[in-house]
């Protein structure tokens, strides 16, 4: 039993760890939004995630197959997993990227910018969109941590709370701090280029990509700090 708990409890900080590049994701997107529809993209957002998660938890079979080679190219095995991480990879390198081009560029330009109304549904797809390839993602990594199929559901449900309580802290933080918006997005885009590399076979440890991007979230606050005191 207590292996069990101990299973537990390391699936959710995993997963935890894993919830955090979708939490930033959706807190980017609902910045978008009127400041009375923001909640709704997050909980809509982060309650859907728990929704695929449980699904895909439920066609577990499926899931496994999803891990086995399709056709190869350049010596190359690509799964339907692979295939997926490749999309969701694309997908975010491009977001992120024309989200910093938007911050930095067009916001530097002498010309007066009109805001672009951006569609609730149209942030709630792209969202979705993630959602799947994260949820792939996470529970692939479920299964090869723990067998009890409770387990999973437990840790998923959990991690699911612990987002839903984290969203706006952290959406407002993000909003309060403009240099921090642009570090989530650079950490975005090196999820990105991770999510590409696994595709292609080439595993990055997530290990180095949080480490680098805790230290450059210190040397930000420090340097915030610094500024307010002078």
């Amino acid at each position: 039993m207590s292996e069990t708990i101990i299973a537990l409890i390391s699936l959710i900080a995993l997963e935890v760890i894993l919830g955090i590049d979708n939490i930033i994701f959706i807190s980017i997107l609902a910045d978008k939004l009127p400041e009375d529809q923001r909640n709704k993209l997050r909980y809509w957002g982060i309650g859907l995630a728990m929704i695929m998660r449980l699904l895909l938890l439920s066609a577990i079979s499926w899931i496994l197959r999803l891990d086995q080679s399709l056709f190869t190219l350049f010596d190359i095995g690509f799964s339907g997993k692979s295939l997926i991480l490749i999309a969701g990879g694309l997908f975010l390198i491009y977001k992120s990227t024309k989200e910093i081009y938007h911050k930095s560029e067009i916001a530097a330009q002498e010309t007066p910018h009109i805001p672009v109304k951006h569609s609730f549904k149209r942030l709630l797809g792209e969202v979705i969109l993630l959602d799947l390839v994260f949820s792939v993602d996470s529970i692939i990594t479920a299964v090869g941590m723990v067998e009890e199929l409770w387990v999973m559901y437990t840790a998923v449900i959990v991690t699911v709370i612990i987002m839903l309580i984290a969203a706006k802290p952290i959406s407002d933080f993000i909003h309060k701090h403009p240099s921090f918006k642009i570090l989530a997005l650079c950490f975005l885009m090196m999820i990105g280029v991770s999510l590409l590399a696994e595709g292609l076979q080439f595993k990055i440890p997530k290990g180095y990509i949080y480490f680098s991007m805790a230290f450059a979230f210190l040397v930000d606050v420090i340097q915030i700090r610094t500024v307010k005191q002078k």
